[in-house]
């Protein structure tokens, strides 16, 4: 467990310096939520019927999503592991005293981690006290927003069990970039990031709640919201401990089977 940690303390420590890419950062995820807000609120300002959301949660909804997108996104990756398995210097992590599934995931965590905590603090602050309609609210009550941090925090969890099998299918395809699309598309739209799940047809809603995606972004943010009720939020974070260890148990089998294709010469 040391190993682990550590891993992950000196990969948060490394990913904290680049503070001039995540200024950079910041900038381009204020365009893209100013973006996203006047899009719907054109939308909303048309509305024949009441939208399942309203425009206050709905603001709140893509800020959160604008501040914690090191969290969400399956794109995201660490280019270093591919390289790993597609060289075949994948042989010097064998080597190491320690189960490569758990090193590798404490290098993806701490990535993400590091690059949300230098993105999401400007982007809060400033969205706290912009203007209406493009003002974020702060959640109802106090338990709304613990169950919003637990909700989150899971949510990474899951993710970053997710992102693993992208890793994994490398083992296989030799390539990344497939998998990064296939993950990316149907995991960013399923996770709500695309049109949020309450807006969705009721079919694709029913879809979208037999995934794990939606437990990483669209259940956190409109937990935070208050969308979600209190009971259900606590329902929702027994499912997300759930996946959790699903997802870790047959992405460890997956690891493990895909380590007899290993040769030194590449993938």
């Amino acid at each position: 467990m040391n190993a682990y940690i550590s891993v992950l303390r000196l990969r948060l420590l490394n990913g904290l310096q680049y503070r001039t890419a995540a200024f950079a950062g910041v900038a381009t995820q204020f365009f893209w939520g100013f973006m996203y807000i006047m899009i719907f609120e054109a939308f909303y300002e048309h509305a024949v019927q009441s939208p399942p959301m309203t425009l206050s949660e709905l603001v709140t909804y893509l800020w959160l999503q604008q501040s914690f997108l090191a969290f969400i996104m399956l794109w995201f990756r660490d280019n270093e592991l591919f390289d790993l398995i597609i060289s075949g210097n994948i042989a010097y992590e064998l080597c190491r005293p320690c189960d490569i599934y758990g090193f590798w995931y404490a290098k993806l965590l701490a990535q993400r981690l590091s690059s949300a905590i230098l993105r999401c603090f400007p982007i809060l602050l400033v969205a706290f006290i912009l203007p209406q309609p493009y003002r974020m609210t702060i959640p109802p009550n106090l338990l709304t927003f613990f169950l919003f941090v637990a909700s989150m925090i899971l949510g990474l969890l899951v993710l970053v069990s997710i992102s693993m099998f992208i890793y994994i299918s490398v083992f296989y395809t030799m390539s990344p970039v497939g998998s990064l699309l296939m993950f990316g598309i149907v995991g960013e739209f399923f996770a709500g990031l695309t049109i949020p799940i309450p807006l969705m047809p009721e079919w694709l809603q029913k879809i979208a709640y037999l995934l794990p995606f939606r437990l990483t972004a669209d259940f956190p943010f409109r937990v935070y919201s208050g969308h979600i009720p209190q009971q259900e939020a606590i329902e929702g974070i027994i499912i997300q401990i759930i996946w959790l260890f699903v997802l870790i148990l047959f992405g460890k089998l997956a690891f493990k089977q895909s380590l007899k294709r290993v040769v030194v010469q590449g993938g």
